[in-house]
């Protein structure tokens, strides 16, 4: 296996990494200074416009279209440094159109939209003009169970009928968001894996509602997430996603590569994190010596490289193995690298806190952030716990087979 870059890999992490030092990182400040003067929370700020349009223009956009129909066709292995570098700022994602969910909803209109579908919606979430959602997990029952749902999908004539209450709703609240794609029943007699279907559904029509919003360890801003109600909305039978009973199959194969994403993210925090911590070791003393010549911080410094190299060299191996042989074949790939590096980059991020003292708790560095963001991937895309049980059967599976 070659882990090298490509040149025009090379060459886009040296357009990204320039731009998110020269733009982005120092944007930061001004984004939550705007955001929080905004009327909403969930309104974009306008240095996110700005550095948008500016991020389009440098053709630093759409990055992680692997189809090149529609993007620049990265492959997963060539995409995940740039993801890394996005993962240095919780606002980077969104300023290059990267961000989840829009990623994986415009991967599944892409490999399963029809003309008319792709038209209407994906075109528009390329060019940014709107956000969208992926409306899967419920508060009722346990969503680390893909099949286990209450939501339904009816056919009614030449429309379906959509019920069911979904919660942490990436981009629910935000006023640009005008799509959402809807999972449910749609034949609870058939079996297991054929039960659920999708369904595209405009986030305006009558009967749904917002019933709140949800903050993740306190944080409430951005994307947001939210609570949202489904009580006989009715959408066209054009709106469906591919046939009915296709809902779970297309689910896999949207989630497989995000987790990529989400990982090679958490590496960029975890690189972010380690600098910081070196910084602040560098210019703090006490007790009349420098932090850095502690044999504890070094410690941290020693354990924190070892964590961010090996969830590195585990995330690529996966990309460069969904690459390969497809994302169904690097399932125990998948989970061992969503088990393994949010817990590492938790490590990280913690001892860089640490060594902060208090200020590494507070707003004026992003660790706490950081922190409350990677804690989420032990839980977003599926639980640790799950993710240890399909790592264990596939081993057991693949040692039985042997014997």
């Amino acid at each position: 296996m070659d882990f090298s870059n490509t040149e025009r890999s090379r060459d886009l992490q040296g357009q990204v990494r320039a731009f998110l030092h020269e733009r982005v990182l120092p944007a930061e400040a001004i984004y939550r200074q705007q955001l929080n003067a905004l009327p909403t929370r969930h309104h974009e700020p306008p240095v996110i416009a700005e550095l948008k349009h500016d991020a389009k223009a440098a053709g630093l956009w759409n990055l992680f279209m692997p189809d090149p129909a529609w993007g620049p066709g990265l492959s997963n292995a060539e995409y995940a440094p740039l993801a890394e570098l996005m993962g240095r700022s919780l606002i980077a994602p969104e300023v290059f159109n990267c961000n989840a969910p829009d990623t994986g909803n415009m991967e599944v209109l892409s490999m399963f939209g029809t003309p008319d579908q792709q038209e209407r919606w994906l075109r528009p979430l390329l060019a940014g003009e709107i956000r969208s959602c992926f409306l899967m997990t419920e508060p009722a029952v346990a969503s680390s169970d893909a099949t286990n749902m209450g939501a339904t999908i009816r056919r009614d004539g030449d429309e379906y009928v959509l019920n069911g209450r979904k919660w942490w709703i990436t981009n629910g609240p935000r006023p640009h968001s005008a799509i959402g794609i809807f999972m449910g029943i749609s034949d609870p007699e058939a079996p297991q894996h054929r039960r659920h279907s999708m369904m595209l559904v405009e986030l305006d029509r009558p009967g749904i509602r917002i019933e709140r919003t949800l903050s993740v360890f306190g944080y409430d801003e951005g994307d947001g997430h939210a609570e949202i109600v489904f009580e006989d909305v009715r959408v066209p039978a054009s709106n469906l996603l591919q046939q009915e009973g296709d809902g779970f199959r297309i689910a896999q194969g949207r989630l497989g590569p995000g987790r990529i994403h989400h990982c090679m993210r958490a590496v960029g925090q975890s690189e972010r994190a380690l600098e910081l911590m070196i910084r602040r070791a560098a210019e703090r003393q006490t007790f009349g010596a420098s932090l850095i010549d502690r044999d504890l911080i070094r410690s941290y410094i020693a354990e924190s490289r070892m964590d961010i190299d090996q969830s590195r060299l585990l995330t690529l191996h996966a990309a460069w193995l969904i690459d390969q042989v497809g994302a169904k074949a690097a399932r125990k790939e998948i989970s061992m690298i969503k088990v393994a590096v949010p817990r590492a980059a938790l490590r990280v991020i913690d001892r860089a806190m640490q060594t902060f003292g208090a200020a590494g708790l507070s707003q004026d560095t992003p660790l706490a952030h950081h922190y409350a963001h990677a804690r989420t991937l032990r839980i977003v895309d599926g639980p640790d716990e799950v993710h240890i049980l399909t790592v264990a059967r596939l081993e057991i599976a693949q040692q039985m087979a042997g014997i």
